[in-house]
């Protein structure tokens, strides 16, 4: 399916130069002369290659049909990560670059979406939100207002991210996994 180069949007796969392509980021330029044009930052789904392109906002593109199945997390070690497709049963494995750094989320059980292109899994979307352990958390320092004021804290996956001050360790939060970012106390 034919699409405008500027409704491409991170997450559509592309075919392109015989290849398909997960699109990472997408930047439209507008420059003071001449007419705009979009810069994508694109990553080969079979090699993993990255590269960047440019087209006009007026060129057309080849989308690629994607299914989507609901897929169950295994396992995962530094190579690959395994998924169970929720109908078939059927365990598969993709490298762990695809989830990149949203891959600290993961969780057993955890069910999530994975995008199949020609049988075979090209990326995964993880739950917007979910609820993470604070293990570590600096104390409250007297005098700092309830606004605007953060501090530094630890979640059980290693990861750190700033919370207000109100939340001590042991505490369960909800963290939203697209930009890794505090969202409320976990009820």
């Amino acid at each position: 399916m034919k699409i405008n180069a500027n409704l491409m949007r991170p997450g559509n796969i592309i075919e392109h130069n015989g290849k398909q392509w997960a699109i990472l980021k997408t930047q439209i330029v507008q420059p003071g002369k001449g007419g705009a044009f979009i810069t994508v930052e694109m990553r080969d789904i079979r090699t993993g290659t990255k590269t960047n392109e440019r087209w006009r906002t007026a060129d057309t593109v080849e989308k690629c049909n994607v299914e989507a199945k609901e897929c169950t997390y295994l396992f995962g070690d530094d190579d690959t990560i395994t998924f169970m497709d929720s109908e078939s049963f059927e365990q598969f494995s993709i490298p762990t670059e695809v989830l990149g750094e949203s891959r600290a989320f993961l969780q057993d059980g955890m069910v999530v979406e994975v995008d199949f292109v020609e049988g075979s899994p090209v990326s995964v979307s993880l739950p917007e939100k979910v609820v993470m352990e604070v293990v570590e958390a600096d104390p409250v320092v007297k005098g700092q207002t309830a606004s605007s004021s953060y501090k530094p804290a630890k979640l059980e996956n290693g990861l750190k991210i700033l919370v207000p001050p109100f939340i001590s360790q042991g505490e369960k939060i909800v963290v939203a996994t697209t930009d890794c970012t505090y969202v409320e106390r976990a009820k």
